[in-house]
C-alpha cells in the first residue's frame, strides 16, 4: 500500500486521548474505517470510548476481546472489532459488510486481517510515553481521511 499522509498527536492523559477521539467521532461518516495498533495497555479501548462518545453512543464501550465484534448505536452504528484471535487471516468473517456499510468501524490488531482491510482507511498507532502520555500517529489513506486529520490537527493545535 502506498504511504499515506501522516499526522502526529500527543496527549498527556486518558482524558486527553478520549477528547481527541471524541472530536473525530463527531466528524465520522458512514463507511469510515479506523485501525488501532499498539501494545496492550496503550489506549486502544480508551480511544474507542472517546470516539463512541463523539458519535453519541450511550453506555459502556469495552474491548470485544472474546466476541471479535461489538456493535453500538449512536448517530451512526459503531462496529468495534478486536481481531487478535482470528486464526486465519483470509477466513471470511463478513468484514466487508462492516467496512463498506453505513457504520463506522474500529479494528484493533489490524495486522491479523491486513489482506481484508479496505485500501482507504485511517491507521492509528498508539505508543506509550511517560505515565499517561501517548503519541498517536495517524496515517491517512485516502482524501477522506486526510481531510478528517487536517480538521482534527487544526482543532487540536488550539488546545
Amino acid at each position: 500500500m502506498a504511504d499515506g499522509q501522516m499526522y502526529v498527536f500527543h496527549t498527556r492523559s486518558v482524558e486527553e486521548t478520549q477528547a481527541l477521539a471524541e472530536k473525530i467521532g463527531r466528524l465520522t461518516e458512514p463507511g469510515d474505517v479506523f485501525t488501532l495498533s499498539g501494545d496492550l495497555g496503550a489506549g486502544k479501548t480508551s480511544f474507542t470510548q472517546g470516539l463512541a462518545r463523539g458519535m453519541g453512543v450511550n453506555g459502556v464501550v469495552n474491548s470485544p476481546t472474546f466476541t471479535i465484534i461489538k456493535e453500538y448505536m449512536g448517530r451512526l452504528p459503531l462496529f468495534h472489532m478486536d481481531v487478535y484471535r482470528v486464526e486465519d487471516e483470509l477466513e471470511d468473517l463478513g468484514f466487508d459488510e462492516y467496512f463498506y456499510g453505513d457504520g463506522v468501524t474500529v479494528v484493533e490488531w489490524p495486522q491479523m486481517i491486513a489482506e481484508q482491510l479496505p485500501a482507504e482507511r485511517c491507521e492509528i498507532v498508539i505508543t506509550r510515553g511517560e505515565g499517561d502520555e501517548r503519541t498517536l500517529k495517524f496515517t491517512a489513506h485516502g482524501r477522506r481521511y486526510e481531510t478528517l486529520c487536517e480538521a482534527i490537527k487544526h482543532d487540536h493545535s488550539g488546545n
